[in-house]
This record gives C-alpha cells, sequence and structure tokens, in this order.
C-alpha cells in the first residue's frame, strides 16, 4: 500500500504539471499572429502558476481548506481538461479529466 500511495503522489504532481502542459498547448494552438500566440502559450500558464501558488501550494499565501479547496482544484484541473477540449484534444481531455478524478480520490481516500 505503501508504495501505491508513493505513485499516487507522483501521478498528483505530473497532473498539475499536466494543467499548465494543456493551458500552453491551447495558447500555441490558437488560430492568431504567432505574438499572441506567444503570448496566450506563456500567459496561460503562468496565470495557473501563479493561481496555484497563491492557493494550492502546500505553503501558499492564501491556503484554501475544506470546501474551498475542493472547489479551488476543481476549477484549476477542469481548467486543464478545458483547455484540451478547446484546443481540440477531446480524447485527451477526457482521458485528462479520468486520471484527475481518479488520482484525486484516491487522495482523498488515503488523505494524502
Amino acid at each position: 500500500m505503501k508504495t501505491a500511495k508513493a505513485v499516487n503522489l507522483g501521478v498528483l504532481f505530473l497532473i498539475e504539471l499536466g494543467v499548465l502542459a494543456a493551458a500552453a498547448h491551447w495558447g500555441f494552438t490558437r488560430d492568431v499572429a504567432t505574438p499572441v500566440q506567444w503570448l496566450l502559450g506563456l500567459a496561460a500558464p503562468a496565470v495557473l502558476i501563479v493561481l496555484w501558488a497563491r492557493f494550492g501550494a502546500p505553503k501558499a499565501s492564501h491556503k484554501t481548506r475544506g470546501a474551498g479547496r475542493v472547489a479551488f482544484e476543481l476549477l484549476w484541473f477542469g481548467a486543464g481538461t478545458l483547455a484540451l477540449f478547446a484546443a481540440g484534444a477531446v480524447d485527451w481531455g477526457i482521458a485528462f479529466a479520468l486520471v484527475c478524478a481518479v488520482s484525486k480520490a484516491l487522495a482523498v481516500g488515503w488523505r494524502q
């Protein structure tokens, strides 16, 4: 069980990175001028990084708890799924959402 919990923590970290990659993918795949693509591709994950640092990280200045934490994570991880959908990667978005749901459910069940 100890190994499964450790693997799940790794998966949680990877899906956090996945949200950032999905946001960047969305920005870089927009049908706009190249400078705007770069702006969106870099700004979208930057905004998510700031939100995570402010509200989601273990040492966040305004760490969310309880129902607020659930809502924050639902919106934050949902942003990654929606970014994949908006970029046209619907199958990847569905797979990402399922991995997020399973991993977070295990984390809650195991109190990680």
